[in-house]
């Protein structure tokens, strides 16, 4: 996972954990890495609707993806975990409080 050094880095890291197929995602790498149709069973899910949860994982490098050619020359994308650990509490929070980008409403 990057290093969290800016207040936006922990909305992303988060946005990207809130959501229970992107959860369940991590849990099922945790024990192997997976192709994504295996994945997609697995899952229940369409693999277009997988990609959007891959996509978003990928991006605040919990997991990464390779492709790799299949002993009947089929090639497969394969996804695993990238060993990560939040420490989220007080201090974290507090430490990245000013570098938080606050969007202002229009009126």
């Amino acid at each position: 996972m990057k290093d969290i050094k800016y207040g936006d880095d922990l909305l992303h890291v988060l946005e990207a954990l809130s959501n229970p197929y992107r959860l369940k995602i991590i849990a099922v790498l945790k024990q192997d890495r997976q192709y994504v149709s295996q994945l997609a069973r697995e899952l229940g899910i369409s693999r277009p609707l997988l990609y959007l949860h891959l996509k978003k994982l990928e991006e605040v490098d919990i997991i990464k993806g390779h492709h790799e050619v299949s002993e009947d020359g089929k090639a497969m994308k394969y996804y695993e975990l990238t060993p990560f650990n939040l420490p989220l509490d007080e201090e974290l929070i507090a430490g990245l409080e000013n570098s938080l980008t606050m969007k202002k409403k229009n009126k």
